[in-house]
């Protein structure tokens, strides 16, 4: 009798455990892509690549709550450039939002979802030359000698933290590993004293 009472407790334990597991709220993406600069942002700077992560909890099948990390580099034109004076540079921007995520058909195969939200953006942009930097190379025969290495040498540098918007949206196709692959497009805003700073990456990566 009390075999079968651990038998049958053991049992129930691995059906409720079971039946949590597919009743997970949690989750999470991984992505990376092109980024598109617009507005006055694309005026100055050229198409870049981005990269992010996000976790969070769904709610239901339909309505989930994101923590969404991004990261996005743009190289500057060759016009603006032109314009400071500079040979080289580099806008990169760093963003933590909280986005709402809703899923239009979250049962089918192909899922259409709609998300945004807001949070911080970090950005900075530099202007770079090149340089000469010296450090110190190894061989087995000679030992430790001196080595010139190029590198760039940054000229001006600046960074700011500012508040931002982000909207935009995506499909999400099955896979056998229980996720979905897919693509997203989505507009960020930051909010500047006097230029906002507009551009759109497009991501594509694996959503759980």
């Amino acid at each position: 009798m009390k075999t079968l009472l651990t038998s049958a407790s053991l049992s129930l334990l691995l059906i409720v455990s079971a039946g949590a597991q597919e009743r997970s709220h949690v989750a999470f993406n991984i992505g990376a892509g092109f980024t598109e600069p617009v507005g006055h942002t694309g005026r100055v700077t050229d198409m870049g690549w981005n990269v992010g992560a996000g976790v969070g909890y769904n709610f239901n099948p339909y309505v989930g709550l994101l923590v969404d990390a991004n990261y996005s580099s743009f190289g500057i034109n060759s016009t603006t450039l032109a314009n400071v004076g500079a040979p080289g540079g580099g806008f990169h921007i760093f963003s933590a939002t909280l986005d709402p995520i809703i899923h239009i058909a979250p049962k089918s195969h192909a899922d259409v979802y709609i998300t945004g939200g807001g949070g911080i953006y970090h950005r900075n942009q530099d202007l770079t030359a090149p340089a000469t930097a010296i450090t110190t190379g190894f061989d087995p025969f000679f030992g430790f000698f001196p080595v010139a290495v190029s590198t760039n040498q940054v000229l001006a540098s600046y960074t700011v933290n500012k508040p931002g918007v982000d909207i935009g949206m995506g499909i999400a196709f099955g896979s056998k590993w229980h996720g979905k692959f897919f693509a997203e497009a989505k507009y960020n805003r930051i909010f500047m004293r006097d230029s906002h700073t507009d551009y759109i990456p497009v991501t594509f990566g694996f959503r759980w």
